[in-house]
């Protein structure tokens, strides 16, 4: 496919499609003097709706602790887990091209993951000490398990379960590592759970990069480039940074009294080795939005379908079923667990939101997230024709959390319309 333009258009004016100015650049003070007062080191943020960009800016500093390089609207950040949905797409290519189904045990491409174990931890009645025995997985686990995060891995840092555990001292986070050698030492551990019986937020999307990887017969950058980032134009997305220089990648804040990260660390001058589907990806505000885009457009940009409507309608979709329990790191996803308690359910990569209330963020049924350990953050509305992007480098929970929340209060509250 040909090489395309990734960015949007910018609109004349925010409410040329009806957006109040006044209110967003409210949002933007109040991001501006927290980046001034060094509570975050600096953020982009970009809202689009009806195919355009409505209002952008960059607040702050690239550098964190620096503050000497001033942020720019085309920075580079690192995705984090809002490199899923890209992956996601990637994988429904695939399904259309007839070489994955969502029902395909991944045995079939990665058989070291044939029978295995689940962990059932127990606690000794007199001493207390706890114990982990095995018993059979009583089924395959399936591509699909692997989108909606029901095939029972989990992630080392986000507890501290006996599986868990494991899966420190395996350093599966390990930056060093490529996909296969990453699948190689996960399929020697116990699951967490039952495949199919709990969302289990975990390394899913890694094992589905290693799937299509096997796929392609090419490592997930390539496959990542070739059927989605060349495609859509997407030309400052990739795993690493474009042209091997560190002048546009936003750092966060390093310094004593930094907040510790769960993520492996990114070195421009020596750059990760492991291609991570859940995690990865770098990219810039106007890259996501394009990429979001093409979703709201049932699957096309610029004359152009990367995924039939079907597809896409699929990917935004439910697809936890009744009934199913959720991990004990659900809660730490905040506004973004996709738990009925919340209106809030997952598709195939991404969190969808099913209820207009529940939520205590506004939103509407039928729009999609998700957010990243590092900070990031997005939300698109199909039915407002609505995007919006928070990129931020920013480990501490508290302080994301608090801007995913105020972004959608203030983002919806300047629909004119």
């Amino acid at each position: 496919m040909p090489e395309r333009s990734a960015a949007l258009p910018l609109a004349a004016a925010p409410d040329a499609v009806g957006l109040s100015a006044p209110r967003l650049e409210a949002f933007g003070a109040r991001i501006a003097a927290d980046a001034e007062a060094g509570r975050i080191p600096g953020a982009v943020v970009l809202v689009a709706r009806r195919g355009q960009i409505a209002w952008q800016q960059a607040f702050g500093f690239e550098d964190g602790d620096s503050r000497t390089r001033p942020m720019r609207i085309d920075s580079v950040f690192r995705l984090a887990a809002m490199t899923r949905p890209m992956v996601a797409v990637v994988a429904m290519r695939m399904l259309e091209q007839g070489r994955l189904a969502l029902t395909d045990p991944i045995e079939r491409y990665l058989p070291a993951f044939a029978r295995m174990s689940v962990g059932v931890e127990t606690t000794d009645a007199s001493g207390g000490e706890r114990r982990l025995t095995l018993e059979p997985a009583r089924r395959a686990i399936t591509v699909q398990d692997l989108l909606r995060h029901t095939a029972g891995f989990t992630y080392g840092p986000f507890g501290d379960s006996l599986v868990q555990r494991l899966y420190r001292e395996h350093a599966l986070l390990d930056a060093r590592q490529s996909n296969e050698q990453m699948v190689a030492r996960l399929a020697t551990l116990p699951l967490q759970c039952q495949p199919g019986t709990q969302f289990e937020y975990g390394m899913s999307t890694d094992v589905l990069g290693r799937i299509l990887e096997v796929v392609a017969g090419a490592d997930l950058e390539q496959v990542v480039a070739d059927e989605l980032t060349r495609p859509l134009g997407l030309h400052a997305t990739g795993f690493g940074l474009r042209g091997g220089a560190d002048a546009s990648l936003a750092l966060p804040r390093r310094g004593s009294g930094a907040p510790g990260g769960v993520l492996f660390d990114y070195d421009p001058v020596d750059p990760p080795r492991w291609f991570s589907g859940g995690a990865g990806l770098l990219s810039t505000a106007s890259d996501y939005a394009t990429f979001c885009q093409m979703l709201l457009a049932g699957g096309t940009h610029a004359g152009m379908r990367l995924l039939s409507g079907k597809s896409v309608a699929l990917m935004l979709a439910n697809h936890l079923p009744p009934g199913i329990d959720y991990g004990s790191s659900t809660p730490g996803l905040g506004i973004n667990a996709p738990v009925p308690a919340l209106g809030q359910g997952h598709g195939l990569g991404v969190g969808v939101r099913l209820d207009a209330g529940l939520c205590p963020v506004p939103g509407s049924a039928g729009d999609f997230f998700w957010g990243g350990a590092l900070g990031t953050y997005f939300w698109a509305d199909p039915s407002e024709e609505l995007i919006a992007i928070l990129m931020l480098q920013e480990k501490d929970i508290a302080v994301r959390t608090g801007y995913r929340t105020l972004l959608r209060n203030v983002v919806y509250g300047a629909l004119l319309d």
